[in-house]
């Protein structure tokens, strides 16, 4: 070994054990009582997404509000004239009724309109992940408002023009059965045990109660001129129906379907009256809400009492109602003003209007 190599090794071997001691203290473990660094809290789930699915029966599409932000998300076509609309139960699909005949307000001359879009007619099923129609299901001539079994199954759909409801197998999209009832059906709700579904009749001033299972019709239930839509309370004991004509609700015992009594709304002088349209009911039962069309309020009414609480002005001729889940903010589609209110029902005051399509009618609420 050369003179040069062993000192050389001699200096490397000082390296590592200068290394060795010098470095001890940086590697010397943390004594035993020391506290170790708090792991990070994990981050909160993140609230569910609600939306609010607008129909708009003038421009044929769909606006989507982020009920967040309340702010439009976008906005998709739908067809000719969609009116009602409904959520599946698994919160993936709306169903929309689209209708190729021409609007027909009370008093016009029907001999002058034009003649009805056939084609047109249908139940739009929308893909609520990306806003598109997935498919158009026939059932039967212009359908106005519709309901969805709970376990997602059946269609029930008001013909208005053939004074029809057909039953839709939502799988086949085929009808598998039609019940013929009184003129002009319009407003369609399945009491909450779904045994059976309410159809108000606007012709007949009268509401239609039909049995889910055999498709019959168990009672014809006269309530009052132009009856619109239907609400029941949570427990299926009473529905609620609203009298355009009449300014007033009809509350029916639900289990026997029979007529109760009327609750009148009063318009404080107003003209015109009040002409109640959209019914929406608290999760709860606590409270319903009623739009009043030209009359613009909406009305809350106290079931345990039978009378109503209170109104307010939230837009022009609202029609269609909704409430998120949490029963704390109510949305009104607005005809004439093609515009939303949002309302705080605590308050009682519109907080905020988004603009819409043309004409919007119907309103929906997903919780994504």
């Amino acid at each position: 070994m050369t003179a040069p190599y062993r000192s050389a090794r001699a200096a490397g071997l000082a390296v590592l054990l200068c290394a060795a001691g010098c470095n001890q203290e940086a590697v010397k473990p943390a004594p035993p009582d020391a506290a170790a660094p708090a792991s990070p809290a994990p981050a909160p789930a993140p609230a569910p997404g609600v939306r609010v699915y607008v129909t708009n029966e003038t421009s044929g599409d769909l606006t989507v509000i982020d009920a967040g932000s309340q702010t439009v998300l976008a906005t998709a076509p739908l067809g000719k004239r969609p009116r009602g609309i409904r959520v599946s139960p698994d919160g993936t699909s709306l169903y929309v009724a689209l209708s190729g005949s021409p609007p027909a307000p009370p008093g016009t001359d029907e001999s002058k309109l034009p003649p009805p879009d056939r084609a047109a007619d249908g139940i739009g099923e929308v893909d609520i992940a990306t806003n598109r129609i997935k498919r158009i299901i026939h059932a039967g001539n212009d359908p106005e408002q519709l309901a969805i079994s709970a376990d997602g199954t059946r269609l029930y759909v008001a013909n208005e023009d053939a004074a029809t409801v057909s039953v839709v197998d939502v799988a086949s999209g085929a009808v598998v059965a039609s019940v013929k009832i009184g003129e002009e059906p319009e407003g369609v709700t399945i009491r909450p045990d779904g045994r059976v579904v309410y159809v108000t009749s606007e012709g007949d001033g009268a509401v239609f109660a039909i049995d889910t299972q055999t498709n019959k019709m168990l009672r014809r239930i006269p309530v009052g001129p132009r009856p619109r839509s239907i609400g029941f309370l949570p427990d299926g004991s009473r529905a609620y129906v609203s009298l355009e004509n009449d300014g007033a609700i009809a509350v029916i015992d639900a289990r026997q379907h029979k007529f109760l009594r009327r609750i009148e709304l009063e318009g404080k002088g107003n003209t015109p009256k009040p002409r109640p349209m959209g019914i929406a009911v608290h999760p709860d039962g606590s409270m319903i809400y009623v739009t009043t069309g030209s009359f613009s309020h909406l009305f809350f009414l106290d079931p345990a009492k039978n009378t109503t609480v209170t109104s307010f002005e939230v837009g022009q001729r609202p029609w269609g109602v909704a409430l998120l889940p949490d029963g704390k903010t109510a949305y009104t589609a607005n005809g004439p003003s093609n515009d939303v209110s949002v309302i705080d029902l605590a308050t009682r005051t519109v907080v905020k209007k988004i603009a819409a399509g043309q004409r919007p009618w119907g309103v929906a609420v997903v919780t994504r």
